[in-house]
């Protein structure tokens, strides 16, 4: 059970981030300037090749959504996105020499995209590696975390997540007030019913638990963009049938077991592809 959880935890606390500068051969003018920041999902974390110069530690990757969304369009990006990043770490240092990710912002940034809030107060990937060492009691039937945890999680999304993202969306707003602001939403880790384990080792009544729990913790961040003039950027629709018990063709998160990168529970390349063009669309 211990090192379920483990896994699952070490795969989303990647460390250390430093600020790269992408410009496509084939632009002519300078690009919009785009600021990417975030947690494991902007960062790509667990698909190679990553960033050069980042420690393979941190799992920042070039072929994380911000990537390809400053190729596509033609920006000079500064990307600052790595893994583990909660809310606190826009305005703190995440780690020793580690600058705070909003240094990346300026008051002429024209463009900042970012997923966060999954980290924060131990709510979504934590709750999946909890739920994950839960059915193990139960050889995947049943509801044990649910029953475990009821609502802590849920709680924990309305008083400390929904304020922290807000706040930190605010921050954001207030470095670069004329930037367009892309808050992007999580892709659908689990399916609406129907689960698969072992691959996903989570028990078959606690797979509609962390839906709902990722459905509430989007809501909220959709929320909080709203109320500070930002995008919110709704993975919803086009991630169902992606999920991580999908067949590997069609998902676009992989499961715990069977994963075909490096990071489980996490966008693989398709997934990536996929926040880019949901980005990219948004900007059109």
């Amino acid at each position: 059970m211990k090192v379920v959880t483990r896994m699952l935890v070490a795969g989303c606390s990647v460390a250390l981030a430093i600020a790269t500068t992408f410009t496509p051969s084939s632009a002519q003018e300078p690009g919009l300037r785009y600021a990417a920041l975030g947690d494991s999902y902007s960062a790509g974390s667990g698909n190679l090749p990553f960033t050069p110069g980042f420690m393979p530690f941190c799992g920042q990757s070039t072929k994380n959504f911000s990537h390809v969304v400053a190729a596509q369009i033609g920006a000079e990006l500064t990307d600052v996105s790595c893994g583990g990043a909660q809310t606190k770490d826009f305005t703190t240092s995440q780690y020793p020499g580690l600058a705070p990710q909003l240094d990346a912002v300026h008051a002429d940034t024209q463009l900042v995209t970012f997923t966060i809030g999954g980290n924060d107060a131990g709510t979504l990937l934590f709750a999946a590696g909890a739920c994950a060492s839960a059915s193990v009691l139960t050889l995947g039937t049943g509801s044990p975390c649910k029953q475990l945890y009821g609502n802590q999680f849920d709680n924990r999304v309305d008083s400390t997540v929904y304020p922290a993202v807000r706040q930190a969306i605010a921050a954001v707003r207030a470095k670069a007030p004329a930037a367009r602001v892309l808050v992007v939403g999580y892709p659908w880790i689990m399916p609406a019913t129907q689960g698969c384990y072992p691959s996903l080792p989570i028990a078959s009544g606690d797979i509609p638990y962390l839906r709902a729990l990722q459905a509430h913790l989007n809501a909220v961040i959709a929320t909080a963009a709203s109320e500070n003039g930002a995008t919110f950027v709704d993975m919803a629709a086009r991630s169902n049938g992606h999920d991580a018990c999908a067949a590997p063709a069609d998902r676009w998160i992989e499961p715990i077991f069977g994963a075909q990168s490096f990071t489980f529970v996490h966008p693989n390349e398709a997934g990536e592809n996929a926040m880019a063009q949901a980005v990219i669309d948004t900007i059109d």
